[in-house]
């Protein structure tokens, strides 16, 4: 259960074990403490992506989680300051299994263990990512808390009920917490391109509102790369305060917690918007709102879909797309409304990937097109969003 770890961060010979990591059954993983020195309780999720951590950990939808990567050699090509996908990073904590190495890549800026440091997040290294792996899958998503001491001194009572205390995510509303305090324009930086780095996008061909519930940087982006001017609002703004931005098109964006939570004020804005006929496109969490409020249910997965490996069939077009991924919550197959429309469905699980309805243009997925880095198969459903928005353009001016 427990891997010996001969270095450190700093390439000092120890055998005194930093890190803990303490389930709520009691059951405890234990390594070398890195990143930041502190405590951190959360959900347990493991992430099978062989690259992009900076993209992952500061990905927003990992608020109130401590991740676990499978892929071994986490930190080998550093960090820097282009790859942040939010300004500020939720994930609670971060689980390795061998100890991170000085970064080799001309992009990098910074070691990943002083990149922890700088973010405050806390994190371990040494540990059995593998046996932690399999009793997730065994035993489902578990609450935890994560420490990092360098006495290698732990409270384990004390870190044992910190783990019982915290509610989990279920019913837990976090879209709140990590929402834009403050609406803003998109400065319109488009991908990221080798040799010439992020360049603006010039023009404006459509406006796009996007509802922030967590929202990643790629996803604006590529809404750049399409010519788009975006408006990034709260994710409690009245659709009638939206309606008067005059937006060609709305996109709901990922983020953390129970959708079923955040649906409490997030349905209605919706279904206030929806009436207007105007085209709506949906990621993630922004894609289990938008099955809320058209009538479906969710429920929260024994696992999650967390990866950039996951292939999902696309059964409009009978083909199939690797897909990024990162959700614990899913759309319930059983007693969909009957306007609604499965358009993917995931070759792992068979679980919901994607939805349409039939007499608006209006659909969304479960999995992340604009991942970066990661599979690109799925960019196609951009250039969908901005074909429903010259039809509806067509529509008005006839």
């Amino acid at each position: 259960m427990i891997k010996k770890v001969k270095k450190t961060n700093s390439n000092k010979i120890t055998n005194i074990q930093t890190g803990i990591l303490v389930l709520e059954n009691k059951k405890i993983f234990k390594g070398i403490g890195i990143g930041y020195q502190s405590e951190a309780t959360g959900e347990i999720c493991f992430n099978t992506s062989f690259t992009g951590y900076q993209e992952i950990i500061s990905d927003p939808s990992y608020a109130g989680q401590i991740i676990n990567f499978t892929f071994p050699h986490i930190g080998n090509v550093g960090t820097n300051k282009e790859d942040y996908e939010s300004d500020k990073i939720w994930t609670k904590g971060v689980i390795f299994n061998t100890e991170i190495t000085s970064p080799s890549n001309y992009r990098s800026l910074l070691n990943l263990d002083a990149w922890l440091k700088k973010n405050k997040i806390v994190g371990i290294t040494g540990l059995d990512t593998r046996s932690l792996t399999n009793y997730i899958r065994d035993k489902g998503a578990p609450q935890g808390t994560i420490a990092f001491s360098k006495s290698g001194k732990f409270n384990i009572s004390k870190l044992t009920n910190s783990t019982i205390k915290w509610g989990g995510l279920k019913n837990l509303d976090l879209a709140e917490k990590v929402t834009t305090p403050k609406n803003y324009i998109w400065k319109g930086l488009k991908t990221w391109k080798k040799g010439t780095g992020f360049k603006k996008n010039n023009k404006k061909s459509f406006h796009v509102v996007a509802i922030d519930y967590g929202i990643k940087k790629n996803i604006l982006r590529y809404f750049s790369d399409f010519n788009c001017k975006v408006t990034v609002v709260s994710c409690k703004t009245p659709a009638n305060k939206i309606l008067s931005l005059k937006p060609n098109g709305i996109f709901l964006s990922n983020g953390p917690g129970d959708p079923a939570a955040t649906g409490k004020y997030a349905i209605k804005i919706i279904g206030d918007l929806i009436k207007k006929n105007l085209p709506l496109f949906g990621i993630c969490l922004g894609h289990q709102i938008l099955a809320l409020t058209l009538g479906g249910k969710t429920k929260k997965m024994k696992l999650g879909h967390r990866g950039a490996n996951h292939p999902v069939k696309n059964l409009i077009n009978d083909n199939v797309e690797i897909t990024s991924q990162n959700h614990g919550f899913e759309v319930v197959k059983e007693n969909l409304p009957k306007n609604i429309v499965v358009t993917h469905k995931s070759l792992f699980d068979n679980s919901i990937e994607g939805i349409k309805l039939k007499n608006k243009p209006v659909f969304s997925v479960q999995y992340h097109p604009e991942s970066n880095p990661g599979p690109q198969d799925s960019v196609y459903l951009f250039q969908e969003f901005i074909n429903n928005m010259k039809k509806n353009a067509k529509k008005k001016r006839s």
